[in-house]
């Protein structure tokens, strides 16, 4: 597993619940250091066992956790880098949605040998979206949770309102529902694609 991932669980546990409580989840994952190297590989369950430590930490399930670093990925400030990559993908919600077949190739414009699985976006009816995940091998149970998460932060940040719905697909594949209930339900918040120059 890439090591920008495991760092992304690291420091979304850190920033929203503290060094130490970080510090217990590694303890109890077994691992013998404390922070993640950022381009170093990892083992899968290495990966697996720090998240696994993460929920039980916190009374939630693995799938919640995974979806509500998702939603940090997002929201908090000190990731908008990532926010920013993913708002370039149109200027409304739907627009995004139809551009995340392109966000793999996205992605390795900035991390060349980060894995991302592929994105498959059907179109039901204007209001109605089917969101296949298509995981690569040692990523199956991950990113579908992440990006449920992920997708409700980008719809808050677009103000719209949507209903997702996660459901297993077939061959490890993840489908995440996306019903489209309003695309102006609230203000977006503040985005600019480019600098005005003068």
């Amino acid at each position: 597993m890439h090591g920008l991932m495991n760092r992304a669980v690291e420091r979304f546990a850190r920033d929203t619940y503290g060094d130490a409580f970080w510090g217990s989840v590694a303890d109890a994952a077994g691992l013998n250091f404390t922070s993640f190297e950022a381009m170093l590989p990892y083992e899968r369950d290495t990966t697996d066992r720090v998240v696994n430590s993460l929920a039980d930490g916190l009374g939630k399930r693995r799938e919640e956790v995974l979806e509500d670093i998702g939603t940090y990925l997002v929201a908090s400030p000190k990731t908008d880098a990532l926010r920013r990559l993913l708002r370039f993908g149109g200027t409304d919600f739907v627009e995004f949605l139809n551009s995340l077949d392109e966000l793999p190739a996205r992605v390795r414009m900035a991390v060349p040998d980060l894995p991302m699985p592929q994105l498959e976006l059907k179109e039901e009816d204007p209001q109605v979206f089917e969101l296949v995940v298509h995981p690569m091998p040692g990523t199956e149970g991950l990113f579908g949770h992440v990006l449920l998460g992920l997708l409700r932060a980008m719809a808050d940040d677009y103000g719209a309102l949507v209903f997702l719905d996660p459901n297993p697909g077939e061959n490890g594949k993840d489908v995440i529902d996306v019903r489209l209930l309003d695309i102006d339900f609230a203000e977006a918040r503040e985005f600019e694609l480019g600098t005005a120059t003068g």
